[in-house]
């Protein structure tokens, strides 16, 4: 059994307790104060659907589906209702998600180091993500390299050391004010020379001075392809999920400026909206490729839409 087969799904249906209440939970109250499907039920459903954020278009696909599967088969109990409405709500979310469905730790043959940039806003959880980002792929026997490219706050080197010394792996930074390509240059460098597998390149989320943030972006990109020219071979966005459909707009941002491969979405644990992964995924067109349910160093998990679902109905 691999890494990525490893990972249990307790921790997940935690993460995912706000979330199952704002939609699981209320669809079989509804199913069972209504006992049949009529418009008014359907209304009543799509509305519990938007409001955890799973998105219009998602929730309106689940709504047809209900309505033509009931149509054709016949239910007798609350209890058979509620399965029939559960099993095409599960299939629209599954049917909504991008997932490449490969496992992140099993790395490409040629890509040594494999550079993964991270970006996104400040307060989203980039520097914690990064630090158990490096502690995934160390205990999935990588080594391991990060580069504090966020030179613009003091603070984010200091909590990415921190993070750096919890999951055991070295750290490349500089004096605060240094040009952030230049570490990330640095890094790419110290990799080669060190044998190391995997790259994580930290990056500011809003910069202090008149510098454009999205052209600093774009300027890392740049500098590491002198380096290594098909870095980065990953560029993930981090989102936090209580920040709901505003970070599908930020997704857009930073998609246009830089070309994200995928998706980390975090702080699933703190909210009633994680439908907001499936809003994302099914509006960028990206992969999800790891989910944040938790403050503790191995709370982020490779994300799988299959495991998702099963946390989410809690199936055993």
């Amino acid at each position: 059994m691999g890494f990525f087969d490893k990972l249990k799904l307790s921790r997940l249906k935690e993460g995912l307790t706000k979330t199952r209440d704002a939609i699981v939970t209320k669809v079989t109250k509804l199913i069972y104060a209504k006992g049949t499907v009529d418009d008014e039920f359907l209304e009543q459903l799509e509305e519990i659907l938007i409001g955890g954020d799973v998105g219009v278009a998602t929730s309106q696909t689940i709504i047809e589906s209900i309505k033509a599967r009931v149509k054709t088969q016949r239910y007798e109990t609350p209890e058979e209702l509620n399965t029939l409405v559960r099993d095409e709500i599960a299939s629209g979310l599954i049917g909504s998600l991008k997932t490449n469905g490969t496992d992140p730790f099993d790395l490409p043959a040629g890509k040594k180091p494999y550079v993964i940039m991270v970006v996104g806003v400040n307060g989203v959880g980039k520097t914690t993500t990064i630090g158990k980002l490096a502690h995934n792929y160390k205990n999935a026997g990588k080594s391991v390299l990060i580069g504090a490219a966020d030179t613009f706050r003091a603070a984010a080197n200091e909590q990415l050391e921190i993070w750096a010394k919890r999951a055991g792996v070295p750290i490349v930074q500089q004096l605060q004010g240094a040009d952030p390509a230049a570490v990330a240059f640095d890094t790419l460098k110290s990799a080669q020379s060190r044998d190391i597998d995997v790259v994580i390149i930290d990056t500011a989320g809003r910069l202090h001075t008149k510098t454009n943030l999205m052209e600093e972006l774009k300027k890392i990109q740049r500098v590491m392809k002198k380096c290594v020219p098909d870095a980065p071979h990953e560029a993930l966005l981090v989102l936090d999920a209580t920040t709901g459909q505003n970070a599908i707009q930020q997704a857009k941002l930073f998609h246009q400026a830089i070309g994200l491969t995928g998706l980390v979405v975090t702080k699933l644990d703190g909210t009633a909206k994680g439908g907001i992964v499936l809003s994302i995924s099914q509006s960028m067109k990206l992969p999800v490729r790891f989910i944040g349910v938790g403050e503790q160093i191995d709370d982020l998990q490779p994300f799988d839409s299959q495991k998702f679902i099963e946390a989410l109905f809690e199936k055993e």
